[in-house]
């Protein structure tokens, strides 16, 4: 069984005890998430109807934060002396996905 949830504006193929990187949550690390299940394959019944959708729950523990890598921005012009050097590392939460059920 795996189900297509929403997490963070995108879209990720999640079945039990998978560990996923989504964009930064306010929850602490312990706590239970709930995700927005988009499509579910149960035993090759593929359930996509947003009324039999409303029955499903995906759920899942948070295991704390992470960051990504580091991008480096560089701004230049030439013969005038401006050089600019800026970075950015984004934060992510990992979560651990622990039940795809009915209600």
């Amino acid at each position: 069984m795996y189900a297509i949830v929403r997490a963070g504006g995108r879209q990720e193929k999640v079945s039990v005890d998978d560990v996923l990187t989504i964009d930064r949550v306010a929850e602490e690390a312990g706590a239970t998430l709930n995700l927005q299940p988009l499509l579910v394959v149960d035993n090759g019944k593929v359930i996509s109807d947003a009324a039999e959708l409303g029955g499903y729950q995906v759920t899942a523990e948070v295991l704390g934060e992470t960051t990504g890598p580091k991008i480096n921005i560089l701004k230049y012009k030439n013969k005038t002396g401006y050089k600019r050097r800026l970075g950015h590392r984004q934060k992510y939460t990992q979560v651990r996905v622990t039940g795809i059920a009915a209600k």
